[in-house]
């Protein structure tokens, strides 16, 4: 899988990109904020239906345009589809895939598949349980859009049951006892979406650890060692099936009901999880130095691209913003050994890193102000 061609129009700073890739290294230098990592921030929005810098689709227009267009050519085994990408403000997005549009965002996951490395992605291991949760959530869609499916009709449930808690909370005599008829339907949706939610993060999680820790043993040159572990919400007795967790989700709902109402709020299941990483026995997050919780991040997105190649039977896109200059030889040297089949984009201030790459192998392009050059081969 590779991306062959993009096409964009008033998207960020520019007012119109048209570029084509080497399937193998493409690197983009050039001085900050000049338009680099939109580029990413494009490829990315193609890939998943969304920025990883923002939710707000206005912020991706370019100064005083009402709409973007983005367009992508895509070499899949030897097949070429197109990925389209339109937006007006006020409007909402439309995405077509080979000229028809698509009705769910759900249809978009699984046609391009990328793992994005970027500064703002150390939050996995700074942040709180979201940016973990979101990690593993991304990675998995990729793969199983029936997983990104679930995940919206587990929000939606979410959000009605925790509406339900908040009622039941305020009220008293007979309509509390109706509405709490009503949460055993609701107790019972929950546990049903939640419970495949969580067998998946179980089962991704599990294979992540047993890959993360062959690659970080070679990042660190077998001096640390490193354990992801999935963390429920809840006690999950017996054999990880969605059956078992199902039991389990219900138990404690019901078990804990008097506390779900008085906080108003439901206090088990996926949106409660968390995801510890360990380095040499300890928690990365609380008691790990910089340069061990940049190492970790690294690791998990090498697994990440492992895990892909597995599922998918192809490799995904590499996308890294403005990390790859931030690394030692070592491990820039390791990240090129991991990602000779990969296409990969790199964004970078430092032009040198085109000389430790395959030269043959590489389009290097130079962006300023909005505009992009491609430089040819020095040899």
């Amino acid at each position: 899988m590779h991306i062959k061609e993009i096409k964009a129009v008033n998207f960020r700073n520019y007012s119109k990109l048209e570029l084509s890739f080497s399937k193998d290294y493409n690197i983009i230098y050039g001085k900050n904020a000049q338009g680099k990592t939109n580029i990413i921030e494009a490829l990315f929005l193609c890939s998943s239906g969304r920025s990883h810098r923002t939710k707000r689709d206005e912020e991706l227009l370019k100064f005083d345009e009402e709409n973007y267009y983005i367009k992508l050519v895509v070499d899949r085994r030897d097949m070429e589809k197109t990925i389209e990408i339109f937006y007006r403000l006020g409007e909402r997005k439309r995405i077509k895939i080979n000229d028809v549009y698509i009705k769910k965002n759900g249809e978009l996951m699984g046609q391009l598949n990328t793992v994005l490395f970027s500064p703002e992605h150390m939050s996995i291991i700074k942040e709180g349980p979201s940016e973990r949760r979101r990690f593993v959530d991304i990675a998995i869609s990729q793969v199983k859009p029936a997983y990104f499916y679930d995940l919206q009709e587990y929000s939606r449930v979410l959000s009605q049951r925790n509406h339900l808690l908040k009622e039941l909370k305020r009220e008293n005599g007979g309509k509390k006892m109706k509405l709490k008829d009503t949460l055993e339907i609701w107790n019972e949706k929950l546990a049903e979406t939640g419970s495949r939610i969580m067998y998946e993060r179980h089962q991704y999680i599990k294979r992540l650890n047993l890959i993360a820790k062959e690659n970080h043993k070679k990042l660190t040159g077998g001096r640390e060692e490193i354990e992801i572990m999935y963390v429920p919400s809840f006690y999950q007795a017996g054999l990880p099936s969605v059956e078992n967790i199902k039991v389990n989700f219900l138990k404690s709902v019901e078990r804990d009901e008097e506390k779900e109402l008085s906080a108003g709020v439901t206090l088990y299941g996926p949106q409660r999880d968390d995801i510890k990483i360990k380095v040499n026995n300890k928690n990365v997050r609380i008691y790990g130095s910089q340069g061990q919780q940049r190492t970790s991040v690294l690791t998990l997105k090498l697994s990440e691209i492992n895990i892909l190649r597995e599922l998918a039977g192809e490799n995904p896109v590499l996308l890294l913003d403005d990390v790859f200059s931030e690394l030692d030889s070592v491990r820039q040297e390791y990240i090129i050994e991991c990602i000779k089949d990969v296409q990969t984009f790199i964004t970078s201030t430092d032009r040198s890193i085109y000389e430790r790459i395959s030269k043959n192998n590489a389009n290097i392009y130079y962006v300023e102000n909005g505009r992009v050059i491609r430089e040819e081969d020095d040899e």
